[in-house]
Parts: C-alpha cells; sequence; structure tokens
C-alpha cells in the first residue's frame, strides 16, 4: 500500500484529501504545516507528498527543497490557491512532479498520484535495467531435433500464464529460452527481470525479492523495491534456482500459490501479478528426495518443463551457430571466416563449457588469426581448449614454505580452467557447494566469471 503524506493548514482540505484518498485504498498521513511536514517525511519516507504552497512555519517551496536534499527521487506534487505561472514554473525547476491549481477536481487529483507512482515504477525498472548485466550472446539458433523441439515448446508456452521450469547444464542458454518465452508473450511490453538465485546470499536475496523497509536490519536506510514488485505484470526470471535456501523456498512458495508476500520487516501484504520462470543446472528431483529443495515448491515450478540439450548432443547446430557468432562479430568490425578443416575440429570437440565456451572459442580465434580466414593459427584455440576436459592432475605436496592459502587459491584457479569457467562443475570437481565455492572465490579476490 502506497503511503501519502498530505500538508496543509486549512483543516477541511485534510480532512477531504484524507477520506478521498484512503478511500482510493492509500496510506494518508497528515500535518498541518510546512515543518511539520518536514519532521514527519525525514522521520519515515513516504512514497508522496501533496503539499500545500502557503503554509505557516515553513512554506511548501521550502519543504519541497529540503526533502529533495534528502530524497532526490521522492514523488511530491504542490498545491495552491495563490498559483500563478511564476510559482508553477519555480516549484517544477525545485524538483515538483506536478502543480494543481485550488480548487481542482478529485478525480484530476487522483489521475496526478496515479500519474505520479507510473512514473516512478518506471523509474525504478530503468534504473535496475542500467544496474543489470544482460547477456544477448546468444539466439535460440539451431536446427537439430532437439533445438526444434525447444522451439516448439517455448512457442506453445509463452502465450499461457504457466509457471516455466528450465533445466540444463550451465552455458546452454536458458537464459535465452526464458527471454524467448517472455518476448513471444502477451507480457512482452512490462518487464523482463531476472535475478541470479546463487549470487547473493539468504537475506540479500529475500530483500532482492521481496524489497525491504526502512530500518528492517542493519543498513536499510529506505524502503527498497522488491523485483518482484519491479516485475508487475511482466516476468521474473530465477536463475539457478537450486540455490535457494529453504527458508526462501517457503516464501516463494507462498508468491506462487497467493500471489502476495510482504517486504522484509513489513507487515502489510503486497498482491502481485508476476509470471515466474526459473531455471536450474541441478536434478532437483534428487534435490528433494535429498531434503535439499521442496518438494511441493518443485511441483509448483515444473508446471510446465523444458529441458535444453547440452551441446554434444546436437553437434550438427554447431555450423549454425559458428556462423551466428562470426556474423556477430563482423558486425563488431571483424570479416572472417572458418577455414577448411576448422568446422570439423569444432564438431569433434565435445564443449563441456556448451554454447558459451564455442562463443568465446570463436572470438579468441577471429582475435588469435591473422588473415581473412580462420586457419591452423585459430586451431591452437581449439586444442588448448579440448585440454580443460582432462581430470584435475595429482596432487604433489608443495615444496617447504607454501602456504595453504596459496594452495587453495591455486586449486580454485584450476578448477575454473578445467572445466571452463563453469562454476558448479569446478565446484564439483573440488568437492564443495556451489556456496562454499563461491565464497572461496570471493576469499581470494577471484573473478567469478573468470575464463568465461
Amino acid at each position: 500500500m502506497r503511503r501519502i503524506l498530505i500538508a496543509d493548514d486549512e483543516a477541511n482540505m485534510r480532512w477531504v484529501l484524507e477520506r478521498t484518498l484512503s478511500k482510493a485504498g492509500y496510506d494518508v498521513e497528515t500535518a498541518e504545516d510546512g515543518q511539520l511536514a518536514l519532521d514527519q517525511a525525514l522521520a519515515e519516507r513516504p512514497d508522496l507528498v501533496l503539499v500545500d504552497l502557503k503554509m505557516p512555519k515553513l512554506d511548501g517551496l521550502s519543504v519541497l527543497r529540503k526533502l529533495k536534499e534528502h530524497y532526490p527521487d521522492l514523488m511530491i506534487v504542490m498545491m495552491t490557491a495563490h498559483g500563478s505561472t511564476a510559482s508553477a514554473i519555480e516549484a517544477m525547476k525545485a524538483g515538483a512532479h506536478d502543480y494543481l491549481m485550488k480548487p481542482f477536481d478529485i478525480e484530476e487529483l487522483l489521475i496526478t498520484i496515479s500519474k505520479a507512482f507510473e512514473v516512478e515504477r518506471l523509474r525504478e525498472q530503468v534504473d535496475y535495467l542500467k544496474g543489470e548485466v544482460q547477456s544477448n550472446s546468444w539466439q535460440l539458433v539451431g536446427n537439430s531435433e532437439a533445438m526444434q523441439k525447444v522451439k516448439h515448446l517455448v512457442e506453445r508456452v509463452a502465450l499461457t500464464p504457466a509457471t516455466v521450469l528450465i533445466q540444463g547444464e550451465s552455458g546452454t542458454g536458458k537464459e535465452l529460452v526464458a527471454n524467448a518465452i517472455h518476448t513471444l508473450s502477451p507480457r512482452v511490453e512490462r518487464p523482463f527481470i531476472r535475478v541470479n538465485c546463487a549470487a547473493l546470499t539468504e537475506t540479500l536475496l529475500e530483500s532482492e525479492l521481496f524489497g525491504h523497509e526502512k530500518g528492517a536490519f542493519t543498513g536499510a536506510h529506505a524502503r527498497k523495491t522488491g523485483r518482484f514488485e519491479l516485475a508487475e505484470g511482466g516476468t521474473l526470471f530465477l536463475d539457478e534456482i537450486g540455490e535457494l535456501s529453504l527458508n526462501v523456498q517457503a516464501k516463494l512458495l507462498r508468491v506462487l500459490q497467493e500471489r502476495t508476500f510482504e517486504r522484509v520487516g513489513g507487515e502489510k501484504t503486497i498482491k502481485v501479478d508476476v509470471r515466474i520462470i526459473a531455471a536450474t543446472n541441478r536434478d532437483l528431483i534428487k534435490e528433494t528426495q535429498e531434503g535439499c529443495f521442496r518438494e511441493d515448491l518443485y511441483y509448483r515450478l515444473s508446471v510446465f518443463p523444458i529441458s535444453i540439450p547440452p551441446l554434444r548432443e546436437r553437434q550438427e547446430d554447431i555450423p549454425y551457430l559458428a556462423e551466428h557468432f562470426l556474423k556477430k562479430l563482423r558486425n563488431y568490425g571483424h570479416s572472417k571466416k572458418l577455414g577448411p578443416g576448422v568446422l570439423n575440429q569444432l564438431m569433434a570437440y565435445s564443449w563441456p563449457g556448451n554454447v558459451r565456451e564455442l562463443e568465446n572459442v570463436i572470438e579468441r580465434m577471429v582475435i588469435i588469426s591473422s588473415g581473412t580466414v580462420i586457419g591452423a593459427d585459430g586451431l591452437a584455440v581449439i586444442k588448448t581448449s579440448s585440454t580443460k576436459e582432462k581430470g584435475p592432475c595429482p596432487f604433489v605436496l608443495p615444496s617447504e614454505g607454501v602456504s595453504l592459502e596459496k594452495i587453495e587459491k591455486s586449486f580454485l584457479h584450476q578448477a575454473m580452467e578445467q572445466t571452463g569457467g563453469n562454476q558448479s562443475q569446478a565446484a564439483k570437481r573440488l568437492g564443495l557447494s556451489r556456496h562454499a565455492f563461491l565464497y572461496r572465490l570471493e576469499k581470494y579476490g577471484i573473478d567469478p566469471h573468470w575464463g568465461i
């Protein structure tokens, strides 16, 4: 529920506005002068302030300017019976969202407030997307029977509101499939919001998903809008869903069942209309049997499962993918093609890193090759990549004076190198959970996307 602060020295006006906005579903507070309004807003940030221009103790423009110093993005609408073009321009320059002349129609007020919140929602989505690094490296390229089946499933489910579970190894293109479903759906004009469930701790992930209220925990200096709210009307893509803690799984189950939740530290129930698409490289059925994943959540997520085959099982797609990546690189200023024998080498390799690894190899081949045709010099890249298939080297006790930390860091680097940067496979080789593996990468300052 949105919280609105009304600041007006006229008691009748406060009463009318409070009654009207409360009936419209807003949480309303009032202040009888400018100083009181400022104090209330600074004590707890409202979502919107409706402030009169002429008030005792502190006028509306002063309230506006002081609030903008603390909350630059706060929506503020000015009201006045003493308006003029000059005061309207001054208020807008100071950061007011809009300006209402008294007496105004109630319908006009409600429309103004509704538009203000819509602007705020769109701004939050833009801010989020600016900070979100989204990869458009691949498309659903390929004519193999396996990929034709995936495309068919995408087209069928896109037109429905069904929850989708995408399964496949790392690097197979699960996010691209999720994006394709959203693009082909009636929700295409609404946001597509991605959350990497493995990249955040349990506390941070809960805050990212559901948002939090001011003071909910140390460092929560203001209310935060969660990604469920940012995705309103659109699609929320939960990548690496198998990494969720049981606590967050329980809360996600409730959202799937009831389409409602509360922000962290909040009591008000928020209702959302969001399509959920989840993805994992884990065997969730096995996870449920081992008690690591809730069985009821699994069945809620897998209403419509889509499995993406690894590249080694659809090698006939490699020529199409290679040409796609070469064409993409031509757009960056390169104009090269594969020489005789190179494509055969590409198709002979098993690609443990899947399509992501193929794209990286193509890019390195383009950079290394001196001519317009990728030949023997480019093949060296494939040979280097193929060494990553080998198992880890036998452990040899280091010479005296080498610290345990250096050994551990070396093992992390080797695991990343031998798996082509595949974090799940690297963690498995070291006998670690993915969370423990990522913790150690962070501990030693190793880029988790190193080698990818």
